[in-house]
C-alpha cells in the first residue's frame, strides 16, 4: 500500500499534460519502470477505461491502485495520491491564491505543454512496437485516426475503439495465445454488482429529490455527478458539460470559471481536480471546503463505480479466444486514438514555432534515448518555456 501511495504521489506532482499525457507517465512509471503489468495488459485495461464514461486516466490509475493494492482499498489510495496535488493547489487559487499570470507565467505554461508532446510520443512509440507489430493491426490503427480525425468528439472515440474490436475478431484470431488470466483483480462479482447498481441510482434518484427539497448540496452533486457519468474523452471534455450546469444557473460568474481553467491547465495531476475550484468558489452554499470535497467527490464518482463493476467481468472476457483478438483490434485502435491526440489537441496547441519543435523533439529524445525519468524533462522543458517568456 505505500508502493502505491508513493508511486501515485509522485504521478500526482509530476504528471502534467492532461489525460492523454497521464497515460503515457502511467506508462513510465508503472510499467516500464517498476513492471507492476506488462505492455499488453496495460493497453487492455486502457482500452476498457476508454469505453467507459469519466475521466480515463483516473480510472486507469484507480484499477492499477486496486491491482497492486490488493483491492478497494489500493484504489482510493491511488485516487487520493494523484488527486490531491492537483486539487489543493487549485483550491488554493479559489481560495485567493495569486493569480498565475505574466510572460513567465505564460512561458512556464507553455514548456509544460511541449513536455506533453515529448510524453505522448513517447507512449505511442512504446506502444506501437508491441501492439501494432503486423499489418493488420497497423491498418486497424490507421483506421481509427481516421475516424477520430472525421467524427470529432466522444462518437468518435467510442467508434473506433469498437470498430476495433469487429475488426480484430475478423483479423486477429491467427496465433491468439491462452491466457491464463493472471492479470485478476481483487474485485468479487457480487460487489461489482453492487457498484454497477449503485451507479445507476445515483444517476436517477438524486434528480428527483432537488425539486422536491430544494437541497442546494443535492443539486450541486447531481449536477457534478451527471456531468462525470455522461462524458467520454476525458477532463477536457467535461468543461463544457460543467460550464453549462455551474454558469447559466449563476451558481458561478463565467470570468471565475475561466480563470480557474487557465490555472488547471498549469497544475499536475487530472483536469477533473478542477471540480474542486468550482465547488470552493460556489456562490450558493455548500461552497468553501465542503463545496470543494463534494463537487471533486461527485464528478470522480461515477468513473471509478463504473470501472470497479466492471473489472471482474472484463478479466473473465480476456481469457477467450475471441476476446483476446478483439482486444488485439481495440489495442491497435487505441494507439491509434492516441496518435490522433498527439497531433490535435497536443501537438497543434504546443508546437506553435521551430524553437517549440526543437525542444519537444530533444524532450522526445531524453526520455527515449537517454531514458531520462520524466520529472527531469518536465523541469527542463518548463524552465525552457520561462526563458522563452523573458525573451
Amino acid at each position: 500500500m505505500g508502493e502505491v501511495f508513493t508511486a501515485f504521489l509522485k504521478l500526482g506532482l509530476t504528471s502534467f499534460g492532461g489525460p492523454i499525457a497521464h497515460l503515457g507517465y502511467y506508462r513510465n512509471e508503472l510499467v516500464v519502470r517498476r513492471k507492476w503489468l506488462d505492455e499488453a495488459d496495460y493497453a487492455d485495461l486502457v482500452a476498457l477505461c476508454q469505453f467507459l464514461p469519466g475521466p480515463a486516466s483516473s480510472q486507469v490509475g484507480f484499477s492499477l491502485g486496486i491491482f497492486r493494492g490488493n483491492g478497494l482499498l489500493g484504489g482510493l489510495v491511488a485516487w487520493f495520491a494523484f488527486t490531491m496535488p492537483s486539487a489543493l493547489i487549485l483550491f488554493a487559487f479559489a481560495m485567493g491564491a495569486a493569480a498565475f499570470t505574466g510572460p513567465v507565467a505564460e512561458g512556464f505554461l507553455h514548456g509544460l505543454k511541449l513536455v506533453a508532446v515529448a510524453v505522448v510520443a513517447q507512449a505511442i512509440w512504446g506502444m506501437a512496437r508491441t501492439l501494432i507489430p503486423d499489418r493488420a493491426r497497423a491498418g486497424i490503427a490507421l483506421a481509427a485516426i481516421a475516424i477520430v480525425v472525421f467524427f470529432a468528439g466522444s462518437f468518435g472515440q467510442i467508434a473506433a475503439i469498437a470498430l476495433g474490436a469487429c475488426a480484430g475478431l475478423w483479423l486477429c484470431r491467427a496465433d491468439v495465445a491462452p491466457v491464463s488470466g493472471h492479470l485478476n483483480f481483487p474485485v468479487s462479482q457480487r460487489a461489482a454488482i453492487v457498484a454497477l447498481a449503485l451507479f445507476a441510482a445515483l444517476l436517477l434518484i438524486p434528480p428527483i429529490f432537488v425539486p422536491a427539497t430544494g437541497s442546494q448540496a443535492i443539486a450541486l452533486f447531481d449536477a457534478f455527478y451527471r456531468s462525470g457519468a455522461l462524458v467520454f474523452g476525458g477532463g477536457h471534455v467535461v468543461l463544457p458539460l460543467l460550464q453549462a450546469q455551474v454558469v447559466t444557473p449563476g451558481w458561478v460568474s463565467n470570468e471565475a470559471f475561466l480563470a480557474g481553467y487557465g490555472v488547471a491547465q498549469a497544475v499536475p495531476g487530472p483536469l477533473f481536480a478542477f471540480a474542486a475550484y468550482l465547488g470552493a468558489v460556489m456562490g450558493p452554499p455548500p461552497n468553501g471546503p465542503g463545496g470543494a470535497a463534494l463537487a471533486l467527490v461527485a464528478l470522480q464518482l461515477p468513473g471509478m463505480l463504473l470501472v470497479y463493476g466492471m473489472l471482474p467481468f472484463w478479466d473473465a472476457m480476456r481469457t477467450r479466444p475471441a476476446a483476446q483478438a478483439a482486444m488485439r483490434g481495440t489495442n491497435a485502435a487505441v494507439v491509434g486514438i492516441l496518435g490522433a491526440a498527439l497531433y490535435s489537441p497536443v501537438w497543434t496547441s504546443a508546437v506553435l514555432t521551430p524553437r517549440d519543435f526543437a525542444l519537444a523533439t530533444a524532450g522526445f529524445l531524453l526520455l527515449t534515448v537517454w531514458k531520462l525519468p520524466s520529472w527531469t524533462v518536465v523541469v527542463l522543458l518548463a524552465g525552457a518555456g520561462v526563458l522563452s517568456g523573458l525573451a
